[in-house]
C-alpha cells in the first residue's frame, strides 16, 4: 500500500481547518500533518514537517497566503501548495501561480473538486478551478492582453476593498448580494461603488463591466 501524501492545512479559520481534516481524513491518499492560522507559522511547520503538499488560504492575519506561499516555496522548493479563496480573481490566481503554487480553488467548491485538485498538484500538474479560464491566467501571466485599463493607474487609487466591490459590480452583483458576501451594509457597499467610479471615472455599470474586462479580472465572453 502506497505512503500517503502528507498535507498541511493553513487557515486562520479553526471551524474551517476542522472541515478540511475531516474531509482529509475520509480519504485514503492523503494524511494531514499539521495545521496553522498564520504565515509565520506555515513556514515554521513547512520548514520543520517538509510536507507534500499544503492547502493555503489567500487571507491570513499577518500576511497575505500568497506571501506565505513564497516564502514558502523559496524555502521548501518541494512543496506542492493549493491555494484557496473565496474569490474567484484574476489577480489573486496569477499572483498566487507566480508566487509558486501550484493550484488555486474556491473555498465554495465541492469536497471531490478539493480531492481532484490535491491529486493533480500530487501529480506534477497545476489546477485551476471557479470561472477563471486557463487561458486567462497565462495571458495574464506572460503579459498579454494589457492593454488599455491595466495600465492605467486609477485602478492603484481604489482601496482593496474598492477593488473587491469593482469586481463584484462588474461581475453583476447587487448592493445587497456584495453586502452579504462580504457582511458589511448594502449602504456601505453602495458608498464603495460610487467612490469607485469616481475615482476611474466611469459613469455606468456597463463603463465598469468594459474596465474590468480590459484590466483582466472579469471573462467578458462569459459575462454575456
Amino acid at each position: 500500500m502506497a505512503a500517503k501524501s502528507r498535507v498541511i492545512i493553513v487557515d486562520d479559520h479553526p471551524l474551517f481547518r476542522d472541515g478540511l481534516k475531516s474531509l482529509i481524513a475520509r480519504s485514503t491518499k492523503y494524511e494531514t500533518v499539521g495545521e496553522a492560522g498564520s504565515g509565520e507559522e506555515a513556514l515554521r511547520l513547512a520548514q520543520e514537517l517538509t510536507p507534500d503538499l499544503m492547502t493555503m488560504d489567500v487571507s491570513l492575519p499577518d500576511m497575505s497566503g500568497i506571501e506565505a506561499t513564497k516564502m514558502i516555496i523559496q524555502a521548501v522548493p518541494s512543496i506542492k501548495v493549493l491555494m484557496l479563496s473565496m474569490y474567484q480573481n484574476l489577480e489573486y490566481a496569477t499572483d498566487s501561480f507566480k508566487a509558486g503554487a501550484r493550484g488555486y480553488i474556491v473555498k465554495e467548491a465541492t469536497s471531490d473538486r478539493l480531492i481532484e485538485a490535491m491529486d493533480a498538484l500530487s501529480q506534477g500538474e497545476h489546477f485551476l478551478d471557479g470561472q477563471l479560464s486557463g487561458d486567462m491566467v497565462i495571458r495574464h501571466l506572460s503579459g498579454q492582453g494589457k492593454e488599455g485599463a491595466v495600465q492605467d493607474s486609477r485602478y492603484a487609487l481604489l482601496s482593496a476593498r474598492e477593488q473587491q466591490v469593482m469586481r463584484l459590480v462588474a461581475e453583476g452583483g447587487s448592493s445587497r448580494s456584495i453586502a452579504e458576501e462580504l457582511q458589511v451594509s448594502a449602504k456601505t457597499v453602495e458608498n464603495h461603488r460610487t467612490n469607485l467610479m469616481k475615482k476611474l471615472d466611469v459613469h455606468s455599470r456597463i463603463e465598469l463591466v468594459r474596465y474590468a474586462a480590459r484590466l483582466g479580472l472579469i471573462d467578458l465572453e462569459q459575462w454575456k
